[in-house]
């Protein structure tokens, strides 16, 4: 692997993990913070060698709010000789040994399948397909079980949409390799001016954000096209912090 498919990777890993996280999901970057972020805005614009590569290694967080148990991650980029991946650990407030050793032992029997598997982004599908479900089910529950999720809440009032709110959708398949499909896509794109990006490969991954009524017909005419293993990861309003420009769905 040279240097600069090294870099590319590990942009490509982040970008994807950045744009599937949920609004009260989390990444912040441990060290070089702001050069990483740099690197990464610049990758998502497409100027991927303009985007100047910090000298440290990926080192990041991801937390979901409302738990004290969070996961530290880095991705391996200068080690081009290794399995290109990461490594992942269990961190939090007041949480027990056995816990904390529990969940250590999922994270490395999942990426040891997924290694297994040849995936090329192991640890983005760990994380999306693995960890961060578990975790939101796992608070879920406790949540459900605590005093007060039984006490009684006001009703919430929705907030009124507009057809110029902003939403975002992120689909994960098996692969994505047709050029037929591919060509529909880049058409869709253009016709509803959609923004986003699509991975090439196995597995397949993409990524759109444009107005709520835009997205959803894009979602439709993606669901429409019946691949395999097709799943939509979510469709949901874009937080104003994370509305930005990116490349167009290729």
């Amino acid at each position: 692997m040279t240097a600069s498919s090294s870099r590319s990777r590990v942009l490509e890993e982040l970008h994807l993990i950045q744009c599937s996280l949920l609004p009260d999901e989390h990444l912040t970057f441990l060290d070089e913070p702001e050069a990483w972020l740099n690197a990464l805005e610049q990758f998502s614009e497409g100027n991927i060698e303009d985007a100047a590569m910090p000298s440290s290694e990926a080192f990041f967080s991801v937390q979901l709010d409302g738990e004290k148990m969070w996961f530290e991650i880095t991705l391996f980029g200068k080690q081009v000789e290794t399995f290109p991946g990461g490594s992942v650990s269990v961190k939090g407030d007041d949480i027990s040994r056995d816990h904390q050793e529990a969940w250590q032992r999922i994270i490395t029997a999942s990426l040891k399948d997924l290694r297994d598997s040849d995936a090329e982004y192991p640890i983005y599908e760990l994380l999306s397909t693995h960890l961060l479900p578990r975790l939101r089910e796992d608070l879920e529950t406790r949540s459900e079980n605590s005093p007060q999720h039984l006490s009684v809440l006001p009703a919430s009032v929705p907030s009124p949409s507009t057809g110029h709110e902003i939403y975002h959708a992120l689909f994960t398949s098996h692969h994505l390799i047709s050029p037929n499909k591919r060509r529909s896509l880049l058409q869709w794109s253009s016709s509803l001016s959609v923004s986003g990006f699509a991975k090439v490969g196995y597995p397949g991954v993409i990524y759109a954000q444009g107005e709520k009524s835009n997205i959803e017909e894009f979602v439709d005419n993606v669901k429409a096209m019946q691949w395999l293993a097709l799943k939509l990861r979510f469709v949901e309003s874009l937080p104003a912090e994370k509305q930005g420009a990116t490349g167009r769905v290729i």
